[in-house]
């Protein structure tokens, strides 16, 4: 796909995501816009373009489960979570929106791993939906310091404000250079590392950016710390990739090149 049917198809999707409602109503929608045609045909294009948007607009979808060919996915911890494409799950704890609920032990992971190849894609897919929250949430902060007067002044005009907003976007910049550069099972857990990390960045200093209000239900800011906490957990989290990166390193005595500089 050249950039200008690229452009047109991320404008497309980020109308339907933001005026259908979240869970089995978009699968429909986006079943209906090719989702599964693009995926087979483009993966590059689906996974980037999709599950960005999905973190920047806040939505859902059972898009993941396509990725990766399976309901149950393994989570942070030697746990594994099921995936209801039905929405039947949503508000089980992990999320209150996100259709995902804790497998029955003797279930778990009864139909064995994931093959590696989807386990790479089901990674990078996460790792830019960790992103595109991540964004959402800088988003939100940015535009509460340029709306919010303290003392006289914009909340944007001070130092500490400005580094903390500027730690979040380079981390964001930087996992999103991982996820590009992306192209094998173990730069796709690394990516997914980096954005994991680079997401809970964004939620800690926007958290302490928006002060009291991040923390109240009227404002978005909480949904989106939630959404980021959930998706490091899912397919691993960004501290138990990093130790399984290391192991590997460790095991093959050598560190592969994974970026032509």
């Amino acid at each position: 796909m050249d950039p200008a049917e690229v452009e047109l198809l991320s404008e497309t999707l980020r109308k339907t995501m933001t005026t259908t409602p979240p869970g089995p109503t978009l699968d429909t929608a986006l079943a209906e816009l090719g989702w599964a045609e693009l995926l087979a045909e483009f993966p590059g294009v689906a996974i980037t373009g999709v599950f960005r948007l999905l973190g920047e607009t806040g939505a859902h979808a059972s898009v993941l489960v396509h990725v990766v060919g399976a309901e149950t996915l393994p989570y942070a911890g030697g746990r594994w979570v099921v995936w209801s494409r039905d929405g039947a799950a949503a508000g089980s704890g992990l999320d209150e929106e996100l259709p995902l609920r804790l497998a029955d032990p003797g279930a778990a992971g009864a139909e064995g791993p994931l093959p590696v190849e989807r386990l790479a894609a089901g990674r990078r897919a996460v790792g830019w939906w960790l992103l595109g929250t991540g964004r959402a949430m800088l988003g939100l902060a940015r535009t509460h310091v340029l709306d919010r007067v303290q003392f006289g002044r914009p909340l944007a005009s001070f130092q500490a404000v400005r580094h903390r907003l500027a730690e979040t976007l380079v981390a964001l910049e930087g996992a999103e250079a991982t996820l590009v550069a992306a192209a094998d099972p173990l730069g796709s857990l690394l990516a997914k590392a980096a954005a994991g990390e680079a997401a809970l960045t964004a939620a800690r200093h926007c958290q302490q950016v928006l002060g009291g209000i991040g923390f109240t239900a009227e404002h978005p800011l909480h949904r989106q710390v939630r959404r980021a906490l959930v998706l490091d957990g899912l397919l691993g989290s960004a501290r138990e990739l990093t130790r399984e990166a290391g192991a590997v390193l460790r095991a093959e005595g050598s560190a592969p090149r994974l970026v032509q500089l």
